[in-house]
């Protein structure tokens, strides 16, 4: 689609071109896979990249919404200070972190994004700006934490951050020799606080569900094993070094170059376990290391399904998933699983307590039939997917998925009457009205 970008760097001139434009939606760095954050007027915020205050002794960094996670490592790091929480990529912005509802490998130990955030200041749709708290105008806070950008736009923020002595992740690799094994390991760390799972999605019989867990902790001065990590222990990350530089023809993924990839990762270590000390980049940010990774899926690119199952259902729920990905032969490279720990339900809050699996699919003809038989188990076993890397759920699946939508879509329209923060997907799935043409 077409669309009319707006790039203010000053807050009035954001504030004007808010107030002169009927419908619009922010947008920060553009990673959430789907439509979230596209309409057909644009607000961008990455000119809004200030750092206002990092309180260094106690961790608490304020700053503009454009800020990237990437720009904050580079500033907290060095000073012994790490992100809360963060998601699978540092090129996101504050403001999309806060609006998205971010989650990440350490969610049953710290929460989502949110939940660290102190306060954040939001201009609405009259051209007010209200601070929001959990205990000044809390009832926009909670619409704003996960709201997709609904409610307005998110200028500034305060947050805490996670006090580190070292850049580097004391992790543990461990196999698992199918579903039931992973599962027994998420359990069995649940001390850890940072764990995830590569997961072979096309694997059947007693393989189902074969795995790599990666279980981790922020490396002590102590644990460091070479003299360049003990010399600069709080080193911060480097430019990605690597570059796709053109679309992969199509015929180069397909099931059986998705099995052959597992083949090999899965096997690339012949020990149960490795013990290695790696650095935060490593562990947190492996894609973000080469540029343009997404050519790799071919000119028409990939779409990204990511759901949660309840945890009562989650081990039912994943053999009839998985089964169905390797009976439809819709392999992924990249299949992630996680799970979480409990969290407060919050109108379009994303996690629950239970696994939660992402899948990156190439996007051809078929993928839009199987996402929707995808979308059918979700359901039938208590689950929901995640609106950020959403492209296709229709109105009727996310009031099915979340029971809060509703009331969500009514105190939207009460703070919003004009429906002016508006989206393709908020027009897709329900919350705004539609808009022909």
């Amino acid at each position: 689609m077409d669309a009319e970008i707006y790039a203010p760097g000053r807050e009035d001139l954001l504030v004007e071109s808010v107030k002169n434009t009927p419908k619009i939606i922010a947008r920060g760095m553009g990673r959430c896979y789907g439509d979230s954050a596209l309409a057909g007027h644009i607000l961008s915020s990455l000119k809004l990249n200030c750092f206002l205050r990092f309180d260094e002794q106690n961790g608490v960094l304020d700053c503009e919404a454009g800020v990237t996670f990437d720009d904050i490592l580079r500033t907290v790091v060095p000073a012994g200070w790490f992100l809360p929480v963060t998601p699978g990529t540092k090129f996101i912005t504050v403001g999309g972190a806060i609006a998205s509802d971010i989650h990440g490998k350490n969610h049953h130990a710290a929460g989502t994004f949110s939940d660290h955030v102190h306060w954040f200041d939001l201009l609405l749709a009259n051209g007010e700006i209200r601070r929001c708290s959990r205990t000044e105008n809390i009832g926009l806070f909670r619409l704003t934490c996960g709201g997709m950008g609904l409610t307005g736009i998110i200028l500034r923020a305060s947050f805490g951050l996670e006090k580190i002595e070292s850049s580097y992740i004391r992790q543990e690799s461990i196999k698992a020799k199918n579903l039931d094994d992973i599962m027994r390991l998420f359990e069995d760390s649940a001390s850890w606080t940072k764990t995830v799972a590569w997961i072979d999605c096309l694997s059947k019989g007693a393989k189902m569900g074969r795995s790599i867990m990666m279980r981790g902790e922020v490396a002590k001065l102590s644990d460091l094993r070479t003299e360049r990590q003990r010399a600069q222990p709080l080193q911060v990350h480097k430019s990605a070094m690597l570059n796709v530089p053109f679309n992969f023809p199509s015929f180069v993924l397909n099931s059986f170059s998705v099995k052959a990839f597992n083949f090999l990762y899965y096997n690339k270590h012949p020990n149960r376990q490795v013990n290695s000390i790696i650095h935060y980049d490593t562990f947190y940010y492996p894609l973000d290391i080469v540029h343009n990774w997404n050519r790799i899926y071919g000119k028409n690119g990939f779409t990204q399904y990511q759901f949660v199952l309840p945890y009562a259902t989650s081990r039912e729920g994943l053999i009839d998933i998985i089964g169905l990905i390797g009976k439809r032969n819709m392999g992924s490279f990249l299949t992630v699983l996680k799970l979480f720990g409990k969290q407060e339900e919050n109108y379009l809050r994303f996690p629950m307590e239970g696994y939660t699996l992402a899948m990156d699919f190439k996007i051809n003809k078929r993928v839009w039939n199987f996402l929707d038989e995808m979308d059918e188990l979700v359901l039938k076993y208590g689950g929901r997917v995640y609106l950020t890397k959403d492209v296709r759920m229709r109105p009727e699946t996310l009031q099915a998925m979340y029971p809060q939508a509703g009331e969500f879509r009514e105190k939207v329209h009460v703070t919003d009457p004009l429906e002016k923060f508006s989206s393709v997907q908020s027009q897709r799935i329900g919350i705004h009205q539609k808009i022909n043409g």
